[in-house]
């Protein structure tokens, strides 16, 4: 769904606000010294984004993935210990008495287990795992320019609601007056009381357009609100439109080969492949180095024994009731699930472009025809409105007149807000909707930092491990 559609979406099934209470909402807006720029609004909403929080968690639990994989090839190394009291009666012959026994004893065991070899299996699982993280990375840049476009349509649309709440009360004081002019010409006898009715029909039509109006912008604030993470403030014209070319095909050529769903796409394909290879030699045997030391002692006596052993154990699995075909299966149809899903990503991917570029030309094209329909309106309601005085024309031809202007005027304003959003709609469509293509002034986000600390699966006390729980504990206070 283009932003273009998401705002008329939020339009259409946002809930009624009673008219009061939209014009107080819009009164108590607080309105800062220092305009507010696109560029703020940005900023806000990459800074504020409870969804981008939420996917760089997903993406550090897919970095911890690797960290899980690679334990597989690491040594596993485990103690035991053991306290055993026994106690029981002995009677070796009819003439002797029965002698009770009763003993207690304390064993301990380490015992240490490396893999040497399982024919690539761990190794495709960790390959699979890196495919993976890179996959999440990509998504995590496609929600980064969802935010983004976001913001940038809540923007346009506080804007476009703001002017067009200011053009229909321009309209309803020129109604009012209208409506006045009239009553005054019936007084004299120069208009009938339906010129009348009609001035009055359309100033009351004008104040609904009004409350609508302001109903809307109210619902604008409060998109902008949740997409931005505060109230907007005294906003600026928009800068210039963003260089986004005008060749579609070599548009669509650049969204194919940089667009973060694609990339994720291309890994989850990579991660499918590396699965079915992981599963395939698991079938395979399994080489694994043992060993073993332990303690037993016998309390209330000078017996005790230790113990050691070392052991090459070569097994594999025979039969486990079709399970591990079936795994194999299961992830070759995961694998031709995930190629089609790159040739389905890649379409929609273009058609999103062209999708782009189209709204892009329609709103062009939108903004010039309301310019000069705008001219061509302005010109025939001043001539309407003298001729009227002359009694040339008649009320309602006034009215026609000044609702022409009205949609004109209106038409420009949501043109020039589609306009700006079918721009960074098609840089979100080719991939270059992000904060490092914007250069906004944020703190970027290094995906590679937190996989470059659990990657290898640091001990808790090793002081990569130190360094990995002061990041965690910095995570969890913000």
């Amino acid at each position: 769904m283009s932003a273009i559609s998401i705002r008329k979406s939020l339009k259409r099934f946002a809930l009624a606000v009673p008219v009061s209470l939209a014009v107080a909402g819009a009164v108590a807006l607080p309105r800062p010294a220092s305009a507010e720029t696109l560029a703020d609004a940005l900023v806000g909403a990459y800074e504020y984004s409870g969804l981008l929080e939420q996917n760089r968690a997903l993406l550090r639990a897919a970095d911890e993935d690797v960290a899980t994989a690679k334990s597989a090839l690491k040594p596993v190394l485990q103690w035991a210990a053991g306290l055993t009291q026994s106690f029981g009666t002995t009677r070796t012959s009819s003439l002797l008495a029965a002698q009770s026994t009763e003993s207690l004893k304390a064993s301990i065991s380490l015992i240490g287990q490396l893999l040497i070899y399982d024919f690539g299996a761990s190794a495709y699982r960790i390959e699979a795992a890196k495919e993976t993280v890179l996959a999440t990375r990509q998504t995590l840049v496609n929600l980064e320019q969802q935010v983004l476009l976001r913001a940038v349509a809540a923007y346009m649309g506080v804007i476009e609601a703001s002017e067009t709440v200011e053009l229909r009360n321009n309209n309803l004081r020129l109604l009012t007056q209208e409506l006045r002019a009239a009553r005054d010409r019936f007084d004299v006898g120069e208009v009938t009381r339906t010129d009348v009715a009609l001035a009055e029909a359309q100033l009351a039509d004008a104040r609904s357009g009004l409350a609508g109006a302001e109903g809307d912008l109210l619902r604008a604030v409060e998109e902008y609100r949740n997409a931005v993470g505060r109230q907007p403030g005294n906003l600026s014209q928009p800068p210039s439109l963003p260089n986004v070319g005008g060749n579609l095909a070599a548009a669509k050529g650049l969204a194919v080969r940089q667009h973060p769903s694609i990339i994720s796409a291309q890994h989850q394909v990579a991660a499918a492949d590396l699965g079915v290879e992981a599963n395939e030699a698991a079938m395979a045997p399994r080489v694994t180095l043992n060993g073993q030391y332990g303690l037993n002692e016998t309390f209330d006596s000078d017996s005790y024994t230790r113990s050691g052993s070392v052991g090459v154990e070569v097994g594999q699995t025979i039969y486990q009731g079709g399970a591990l075909s079936s795994a194999v299966r299961s992830s070759m149809a995961q694998r031709d699930a995930q190629r089609a899903n790159l040739h389905v990503v890649r379409r929609n991917v273009e058609q999103e472009v062209g999708n782009a570029y189209a709204a892009l030309s329609s709103a062009r094209a939108q903004l010039e025809a309301s310019e000069r329909q705008i001219r061509a309106a302005r010109i025939a309601f001043r001539g309407v409105r003298e001729e009227a005085t002359l009694g040339a024309r008649t009320t309602l031809d006034v009215l026609d007149a000044e609702q022409s202007l009205l949609d004109a005027e209106s038409t420009r304003v949501s043109a020039r807000a589609n306009l700006y959003v079918a721009a960074y709609s098609v840089l979100a469509a080719t991939g270059q909707l992000t904060a490092r293509d914007l250069k906004l002034p944020v703190q970027i986000y290094d995906a590679g930092a937190y996989y470059n600390l659990v990657k290898d699966g640091p001990a808790k006390y090793s002081k990569e491990g130190q360094a990995l729980d002061r990041v965690l504990r910095a995570l969890q206070k913000d």
